[in-house]
């Protein structure tokens, strides 16, 4: 499955960005993957990374800081602040939204095309995808993939756990990543 950032309304009725994936019998359903969505990864996983090395000190703390970052990113979303969100994107999940393919992709989609919405640039995503989407996100748990990385989740009232944004921290920030 591809990672994903944000994406438009799903058919399913799922919110913005997300598709429900049939929870399997354990206990904690897997993570949500939205519709497909090109995504050029920043670096390859870390196989070797084992998320029990992260005590429970870090753990906490990371989640504090990732819900605080969703809190800033929301009142960003909110007020339309193009410059502000593009600040908070990775160099390479910039470079993939602005790509004519992936502008493509999202401006194919039913929605846009409903609303007779063409893409041309990361900002465009921005204002017809991102701000009617992702203005009110909420992070109930995080997942560490890495160190320094991690998948912030929503869990919906029927316990669905729904990926938001992977996040990478650099120095003293968080980046999205995808």
């Amino acid at each position: 499955m591809l990672p994903c950032f944000l994406v438009l309304l799903s058919c399913a009725g799922q919110p913005s960005g997300q598709e429900a994936v049939p929870a399997p019998a354990a206990p904690v359903v897997p993570e949500l993957v939205a519709e497909s969505e090109p995504v050029v990864p920043d670096e390859p996983p870390d196989e070797n990374f084992d998320p029990a090395t992260i005590s429970r000190e870090i753990f906490d703390s990371t989640k504090i800081d990732v819900q605080q970052l969703i809190q800033d990113l929301n009142g960003i979303i909110r007020v339309r602040d193009y410059r502000a969100w593009v600040s908070h994107l990775s160099e390479n999940y910039l470079r993939n939204i602005s790509s004519p393919d992936f502008l493509a992709q999202i401006s194919a989609s039913a929605r846009l095309r409903q609303q007779k919405i063409v893409l041309n640039s990361p900002e465009d995503y921005f204002n017809h995808v991102v701000v009617p989407s992702r203005a009110n996100d909420r992070v109930d748990d995080i997942e560490f993939t890495s160190q320094n990385r991690v998948k912030a989740y929503t869990l919906t009232p029927n316990g669905q756990r729904l990926r938001l944004y992977e996040l990478e921290k650099t120095g003293n920030s968080w980046k999205i990543m995808n």
